[in-house]
């Protein structure tokens, strides 16, 4: 994770990010003034950035919303107040609604970006600046200080060539806080495929088994908002195990970037908030499930399982069977 330091300073009223990255500060910038790249990382996790305005000159402005896994928003505006490639930047940061009007009642912050090269690549200084201590209070007691942390989790993915960054190093798990999982694997193929895989029923039976000896008996696909799904497998032959199943409800869908639902074991109460992004660079797509689950206990209880090995058997049978076809 390449946030290093965040300090809050409540006489000085600022919040300052400190971040390092293994990329020269010209790889840097680039992420930070193209608005395709930066909605990759400007949200936290489950809750992805689309800039829906970009004049980036000085006096300009740049809306964007934020779209969690249940459909909730959370929209803001910059003001370009200076800009100086590669070296940084600043804007006048405010909540807004979704046309970019800023919102009265949130506090607003002056946000100046800092970039220096290293010798192992370039440091970037955030420091964002308040009008009071309440509205520093504010933002933080809002989650701002975890949020940074989470989504600048993702900038790695954003600043290498995606292959360097994933190809080879099959299923990965990281433990992003107590209740939330992020898996991410890269495959060889487009996404409008990769989506159709994991959606329409006669691809899924042919990739998505988990370990070698089990078959999916049921699939009924969700295909609208609301709608209920349900998967079940069943050893074959002389496969040890008992069939089981999952079902939930989909929650949102947006073709071919972005699924979310729940997810249950058939007849047990546990229930997890899946959301799943495909992104495609360069004919390789990277798969990137986030995964909520209601405390620390049923997280360590499910990864305990051996649950990203069979997601690993099952990638590689996808880009086996269907991707590489």
């Amino acid at each position: 994770m390449p946030v290093t330091d965040v300090t809050t300073d409540a006489d000085n009223l600022t919040m300052t990010v400190v971040a390092d990255f293994a990329a020269p500060i010209e790889r840097v910038w680039a992420a930070y003034s193209d608005p395709r790249q930066l909605e990759r990382f400007w949200g936290p996790p489950g809750w992805p950035a689309t800039f829906t305005a970009w004049d980036h000159t000085v006096g300009g402005k740049a809306n964007y919303t934020m779209n969690g896994p249940r459909g909730e928003k959370a929209s803001g505006t910059w003001e370009f107040l200076r800009i100086e490639a590669p070296h940084g930047f600043e804007v006048l940061d405010s909540f807004a609604d979704d046309e970019g009007t800023p919102d009265p009642n949130l506090p607003s912050m002056r946000m100046v970006f800092s970039f220096e090269s290293t010798a192992e690549g370039a440091r970037m200084v955030t420091t964002s600046h308040f009008a009071s201590a309440d509205a520093l209070e504010q933002v933080v007691s809002m989650g701002m200080v975890e949020g940074t942390k989470l989504a600048m989790s993702q900038i790695d993915a954003v600043l290498q060539d995606l292959r360097d960054y994933a190809q080879g190093k099959g299923t990965r798990v990281e433990l992003l806080d107590d209740v939330h999982v992020r898996i991410t694997r890269l495959v060889e193929g487009p996404r409008d495929l990769v989506w159709r895989a994991h959606n329409e029923p006669e691809l899924m039976k042919q990739w998505l088994l988990g370990p070698d000896g089990w078959e999916m008996t049921e699939c009924i696909v969700a295909t609208e908002v609301g709608q209920t799904y349900r998967n079940s497998w069943a050893p074959v032959g002389d496969t040890e195990g008992q069939p089981f199943g999952f079902e939930g409800e989909a929650l949102l869908i947006d073709a071919p970037r972005r699924s979310v639902n729940t997810e249950r074991m058939i007849g047990m109460p546990v229930e997890t908030l899946n959301d799943l992004n495909l992104y495609e660079e360069d004919g390789a797509t990277l798969i990137t499930l986030l995964i909520e689950y209601p405390d620390k206990e049923t997280r360590d209880m499910i990864l305990a399982t051996g649950m990203a090995d069979g997601m690993e058997t099952s990638y590689d049978r996808l880009e086996r069977e269907l991707l590489a076809v």
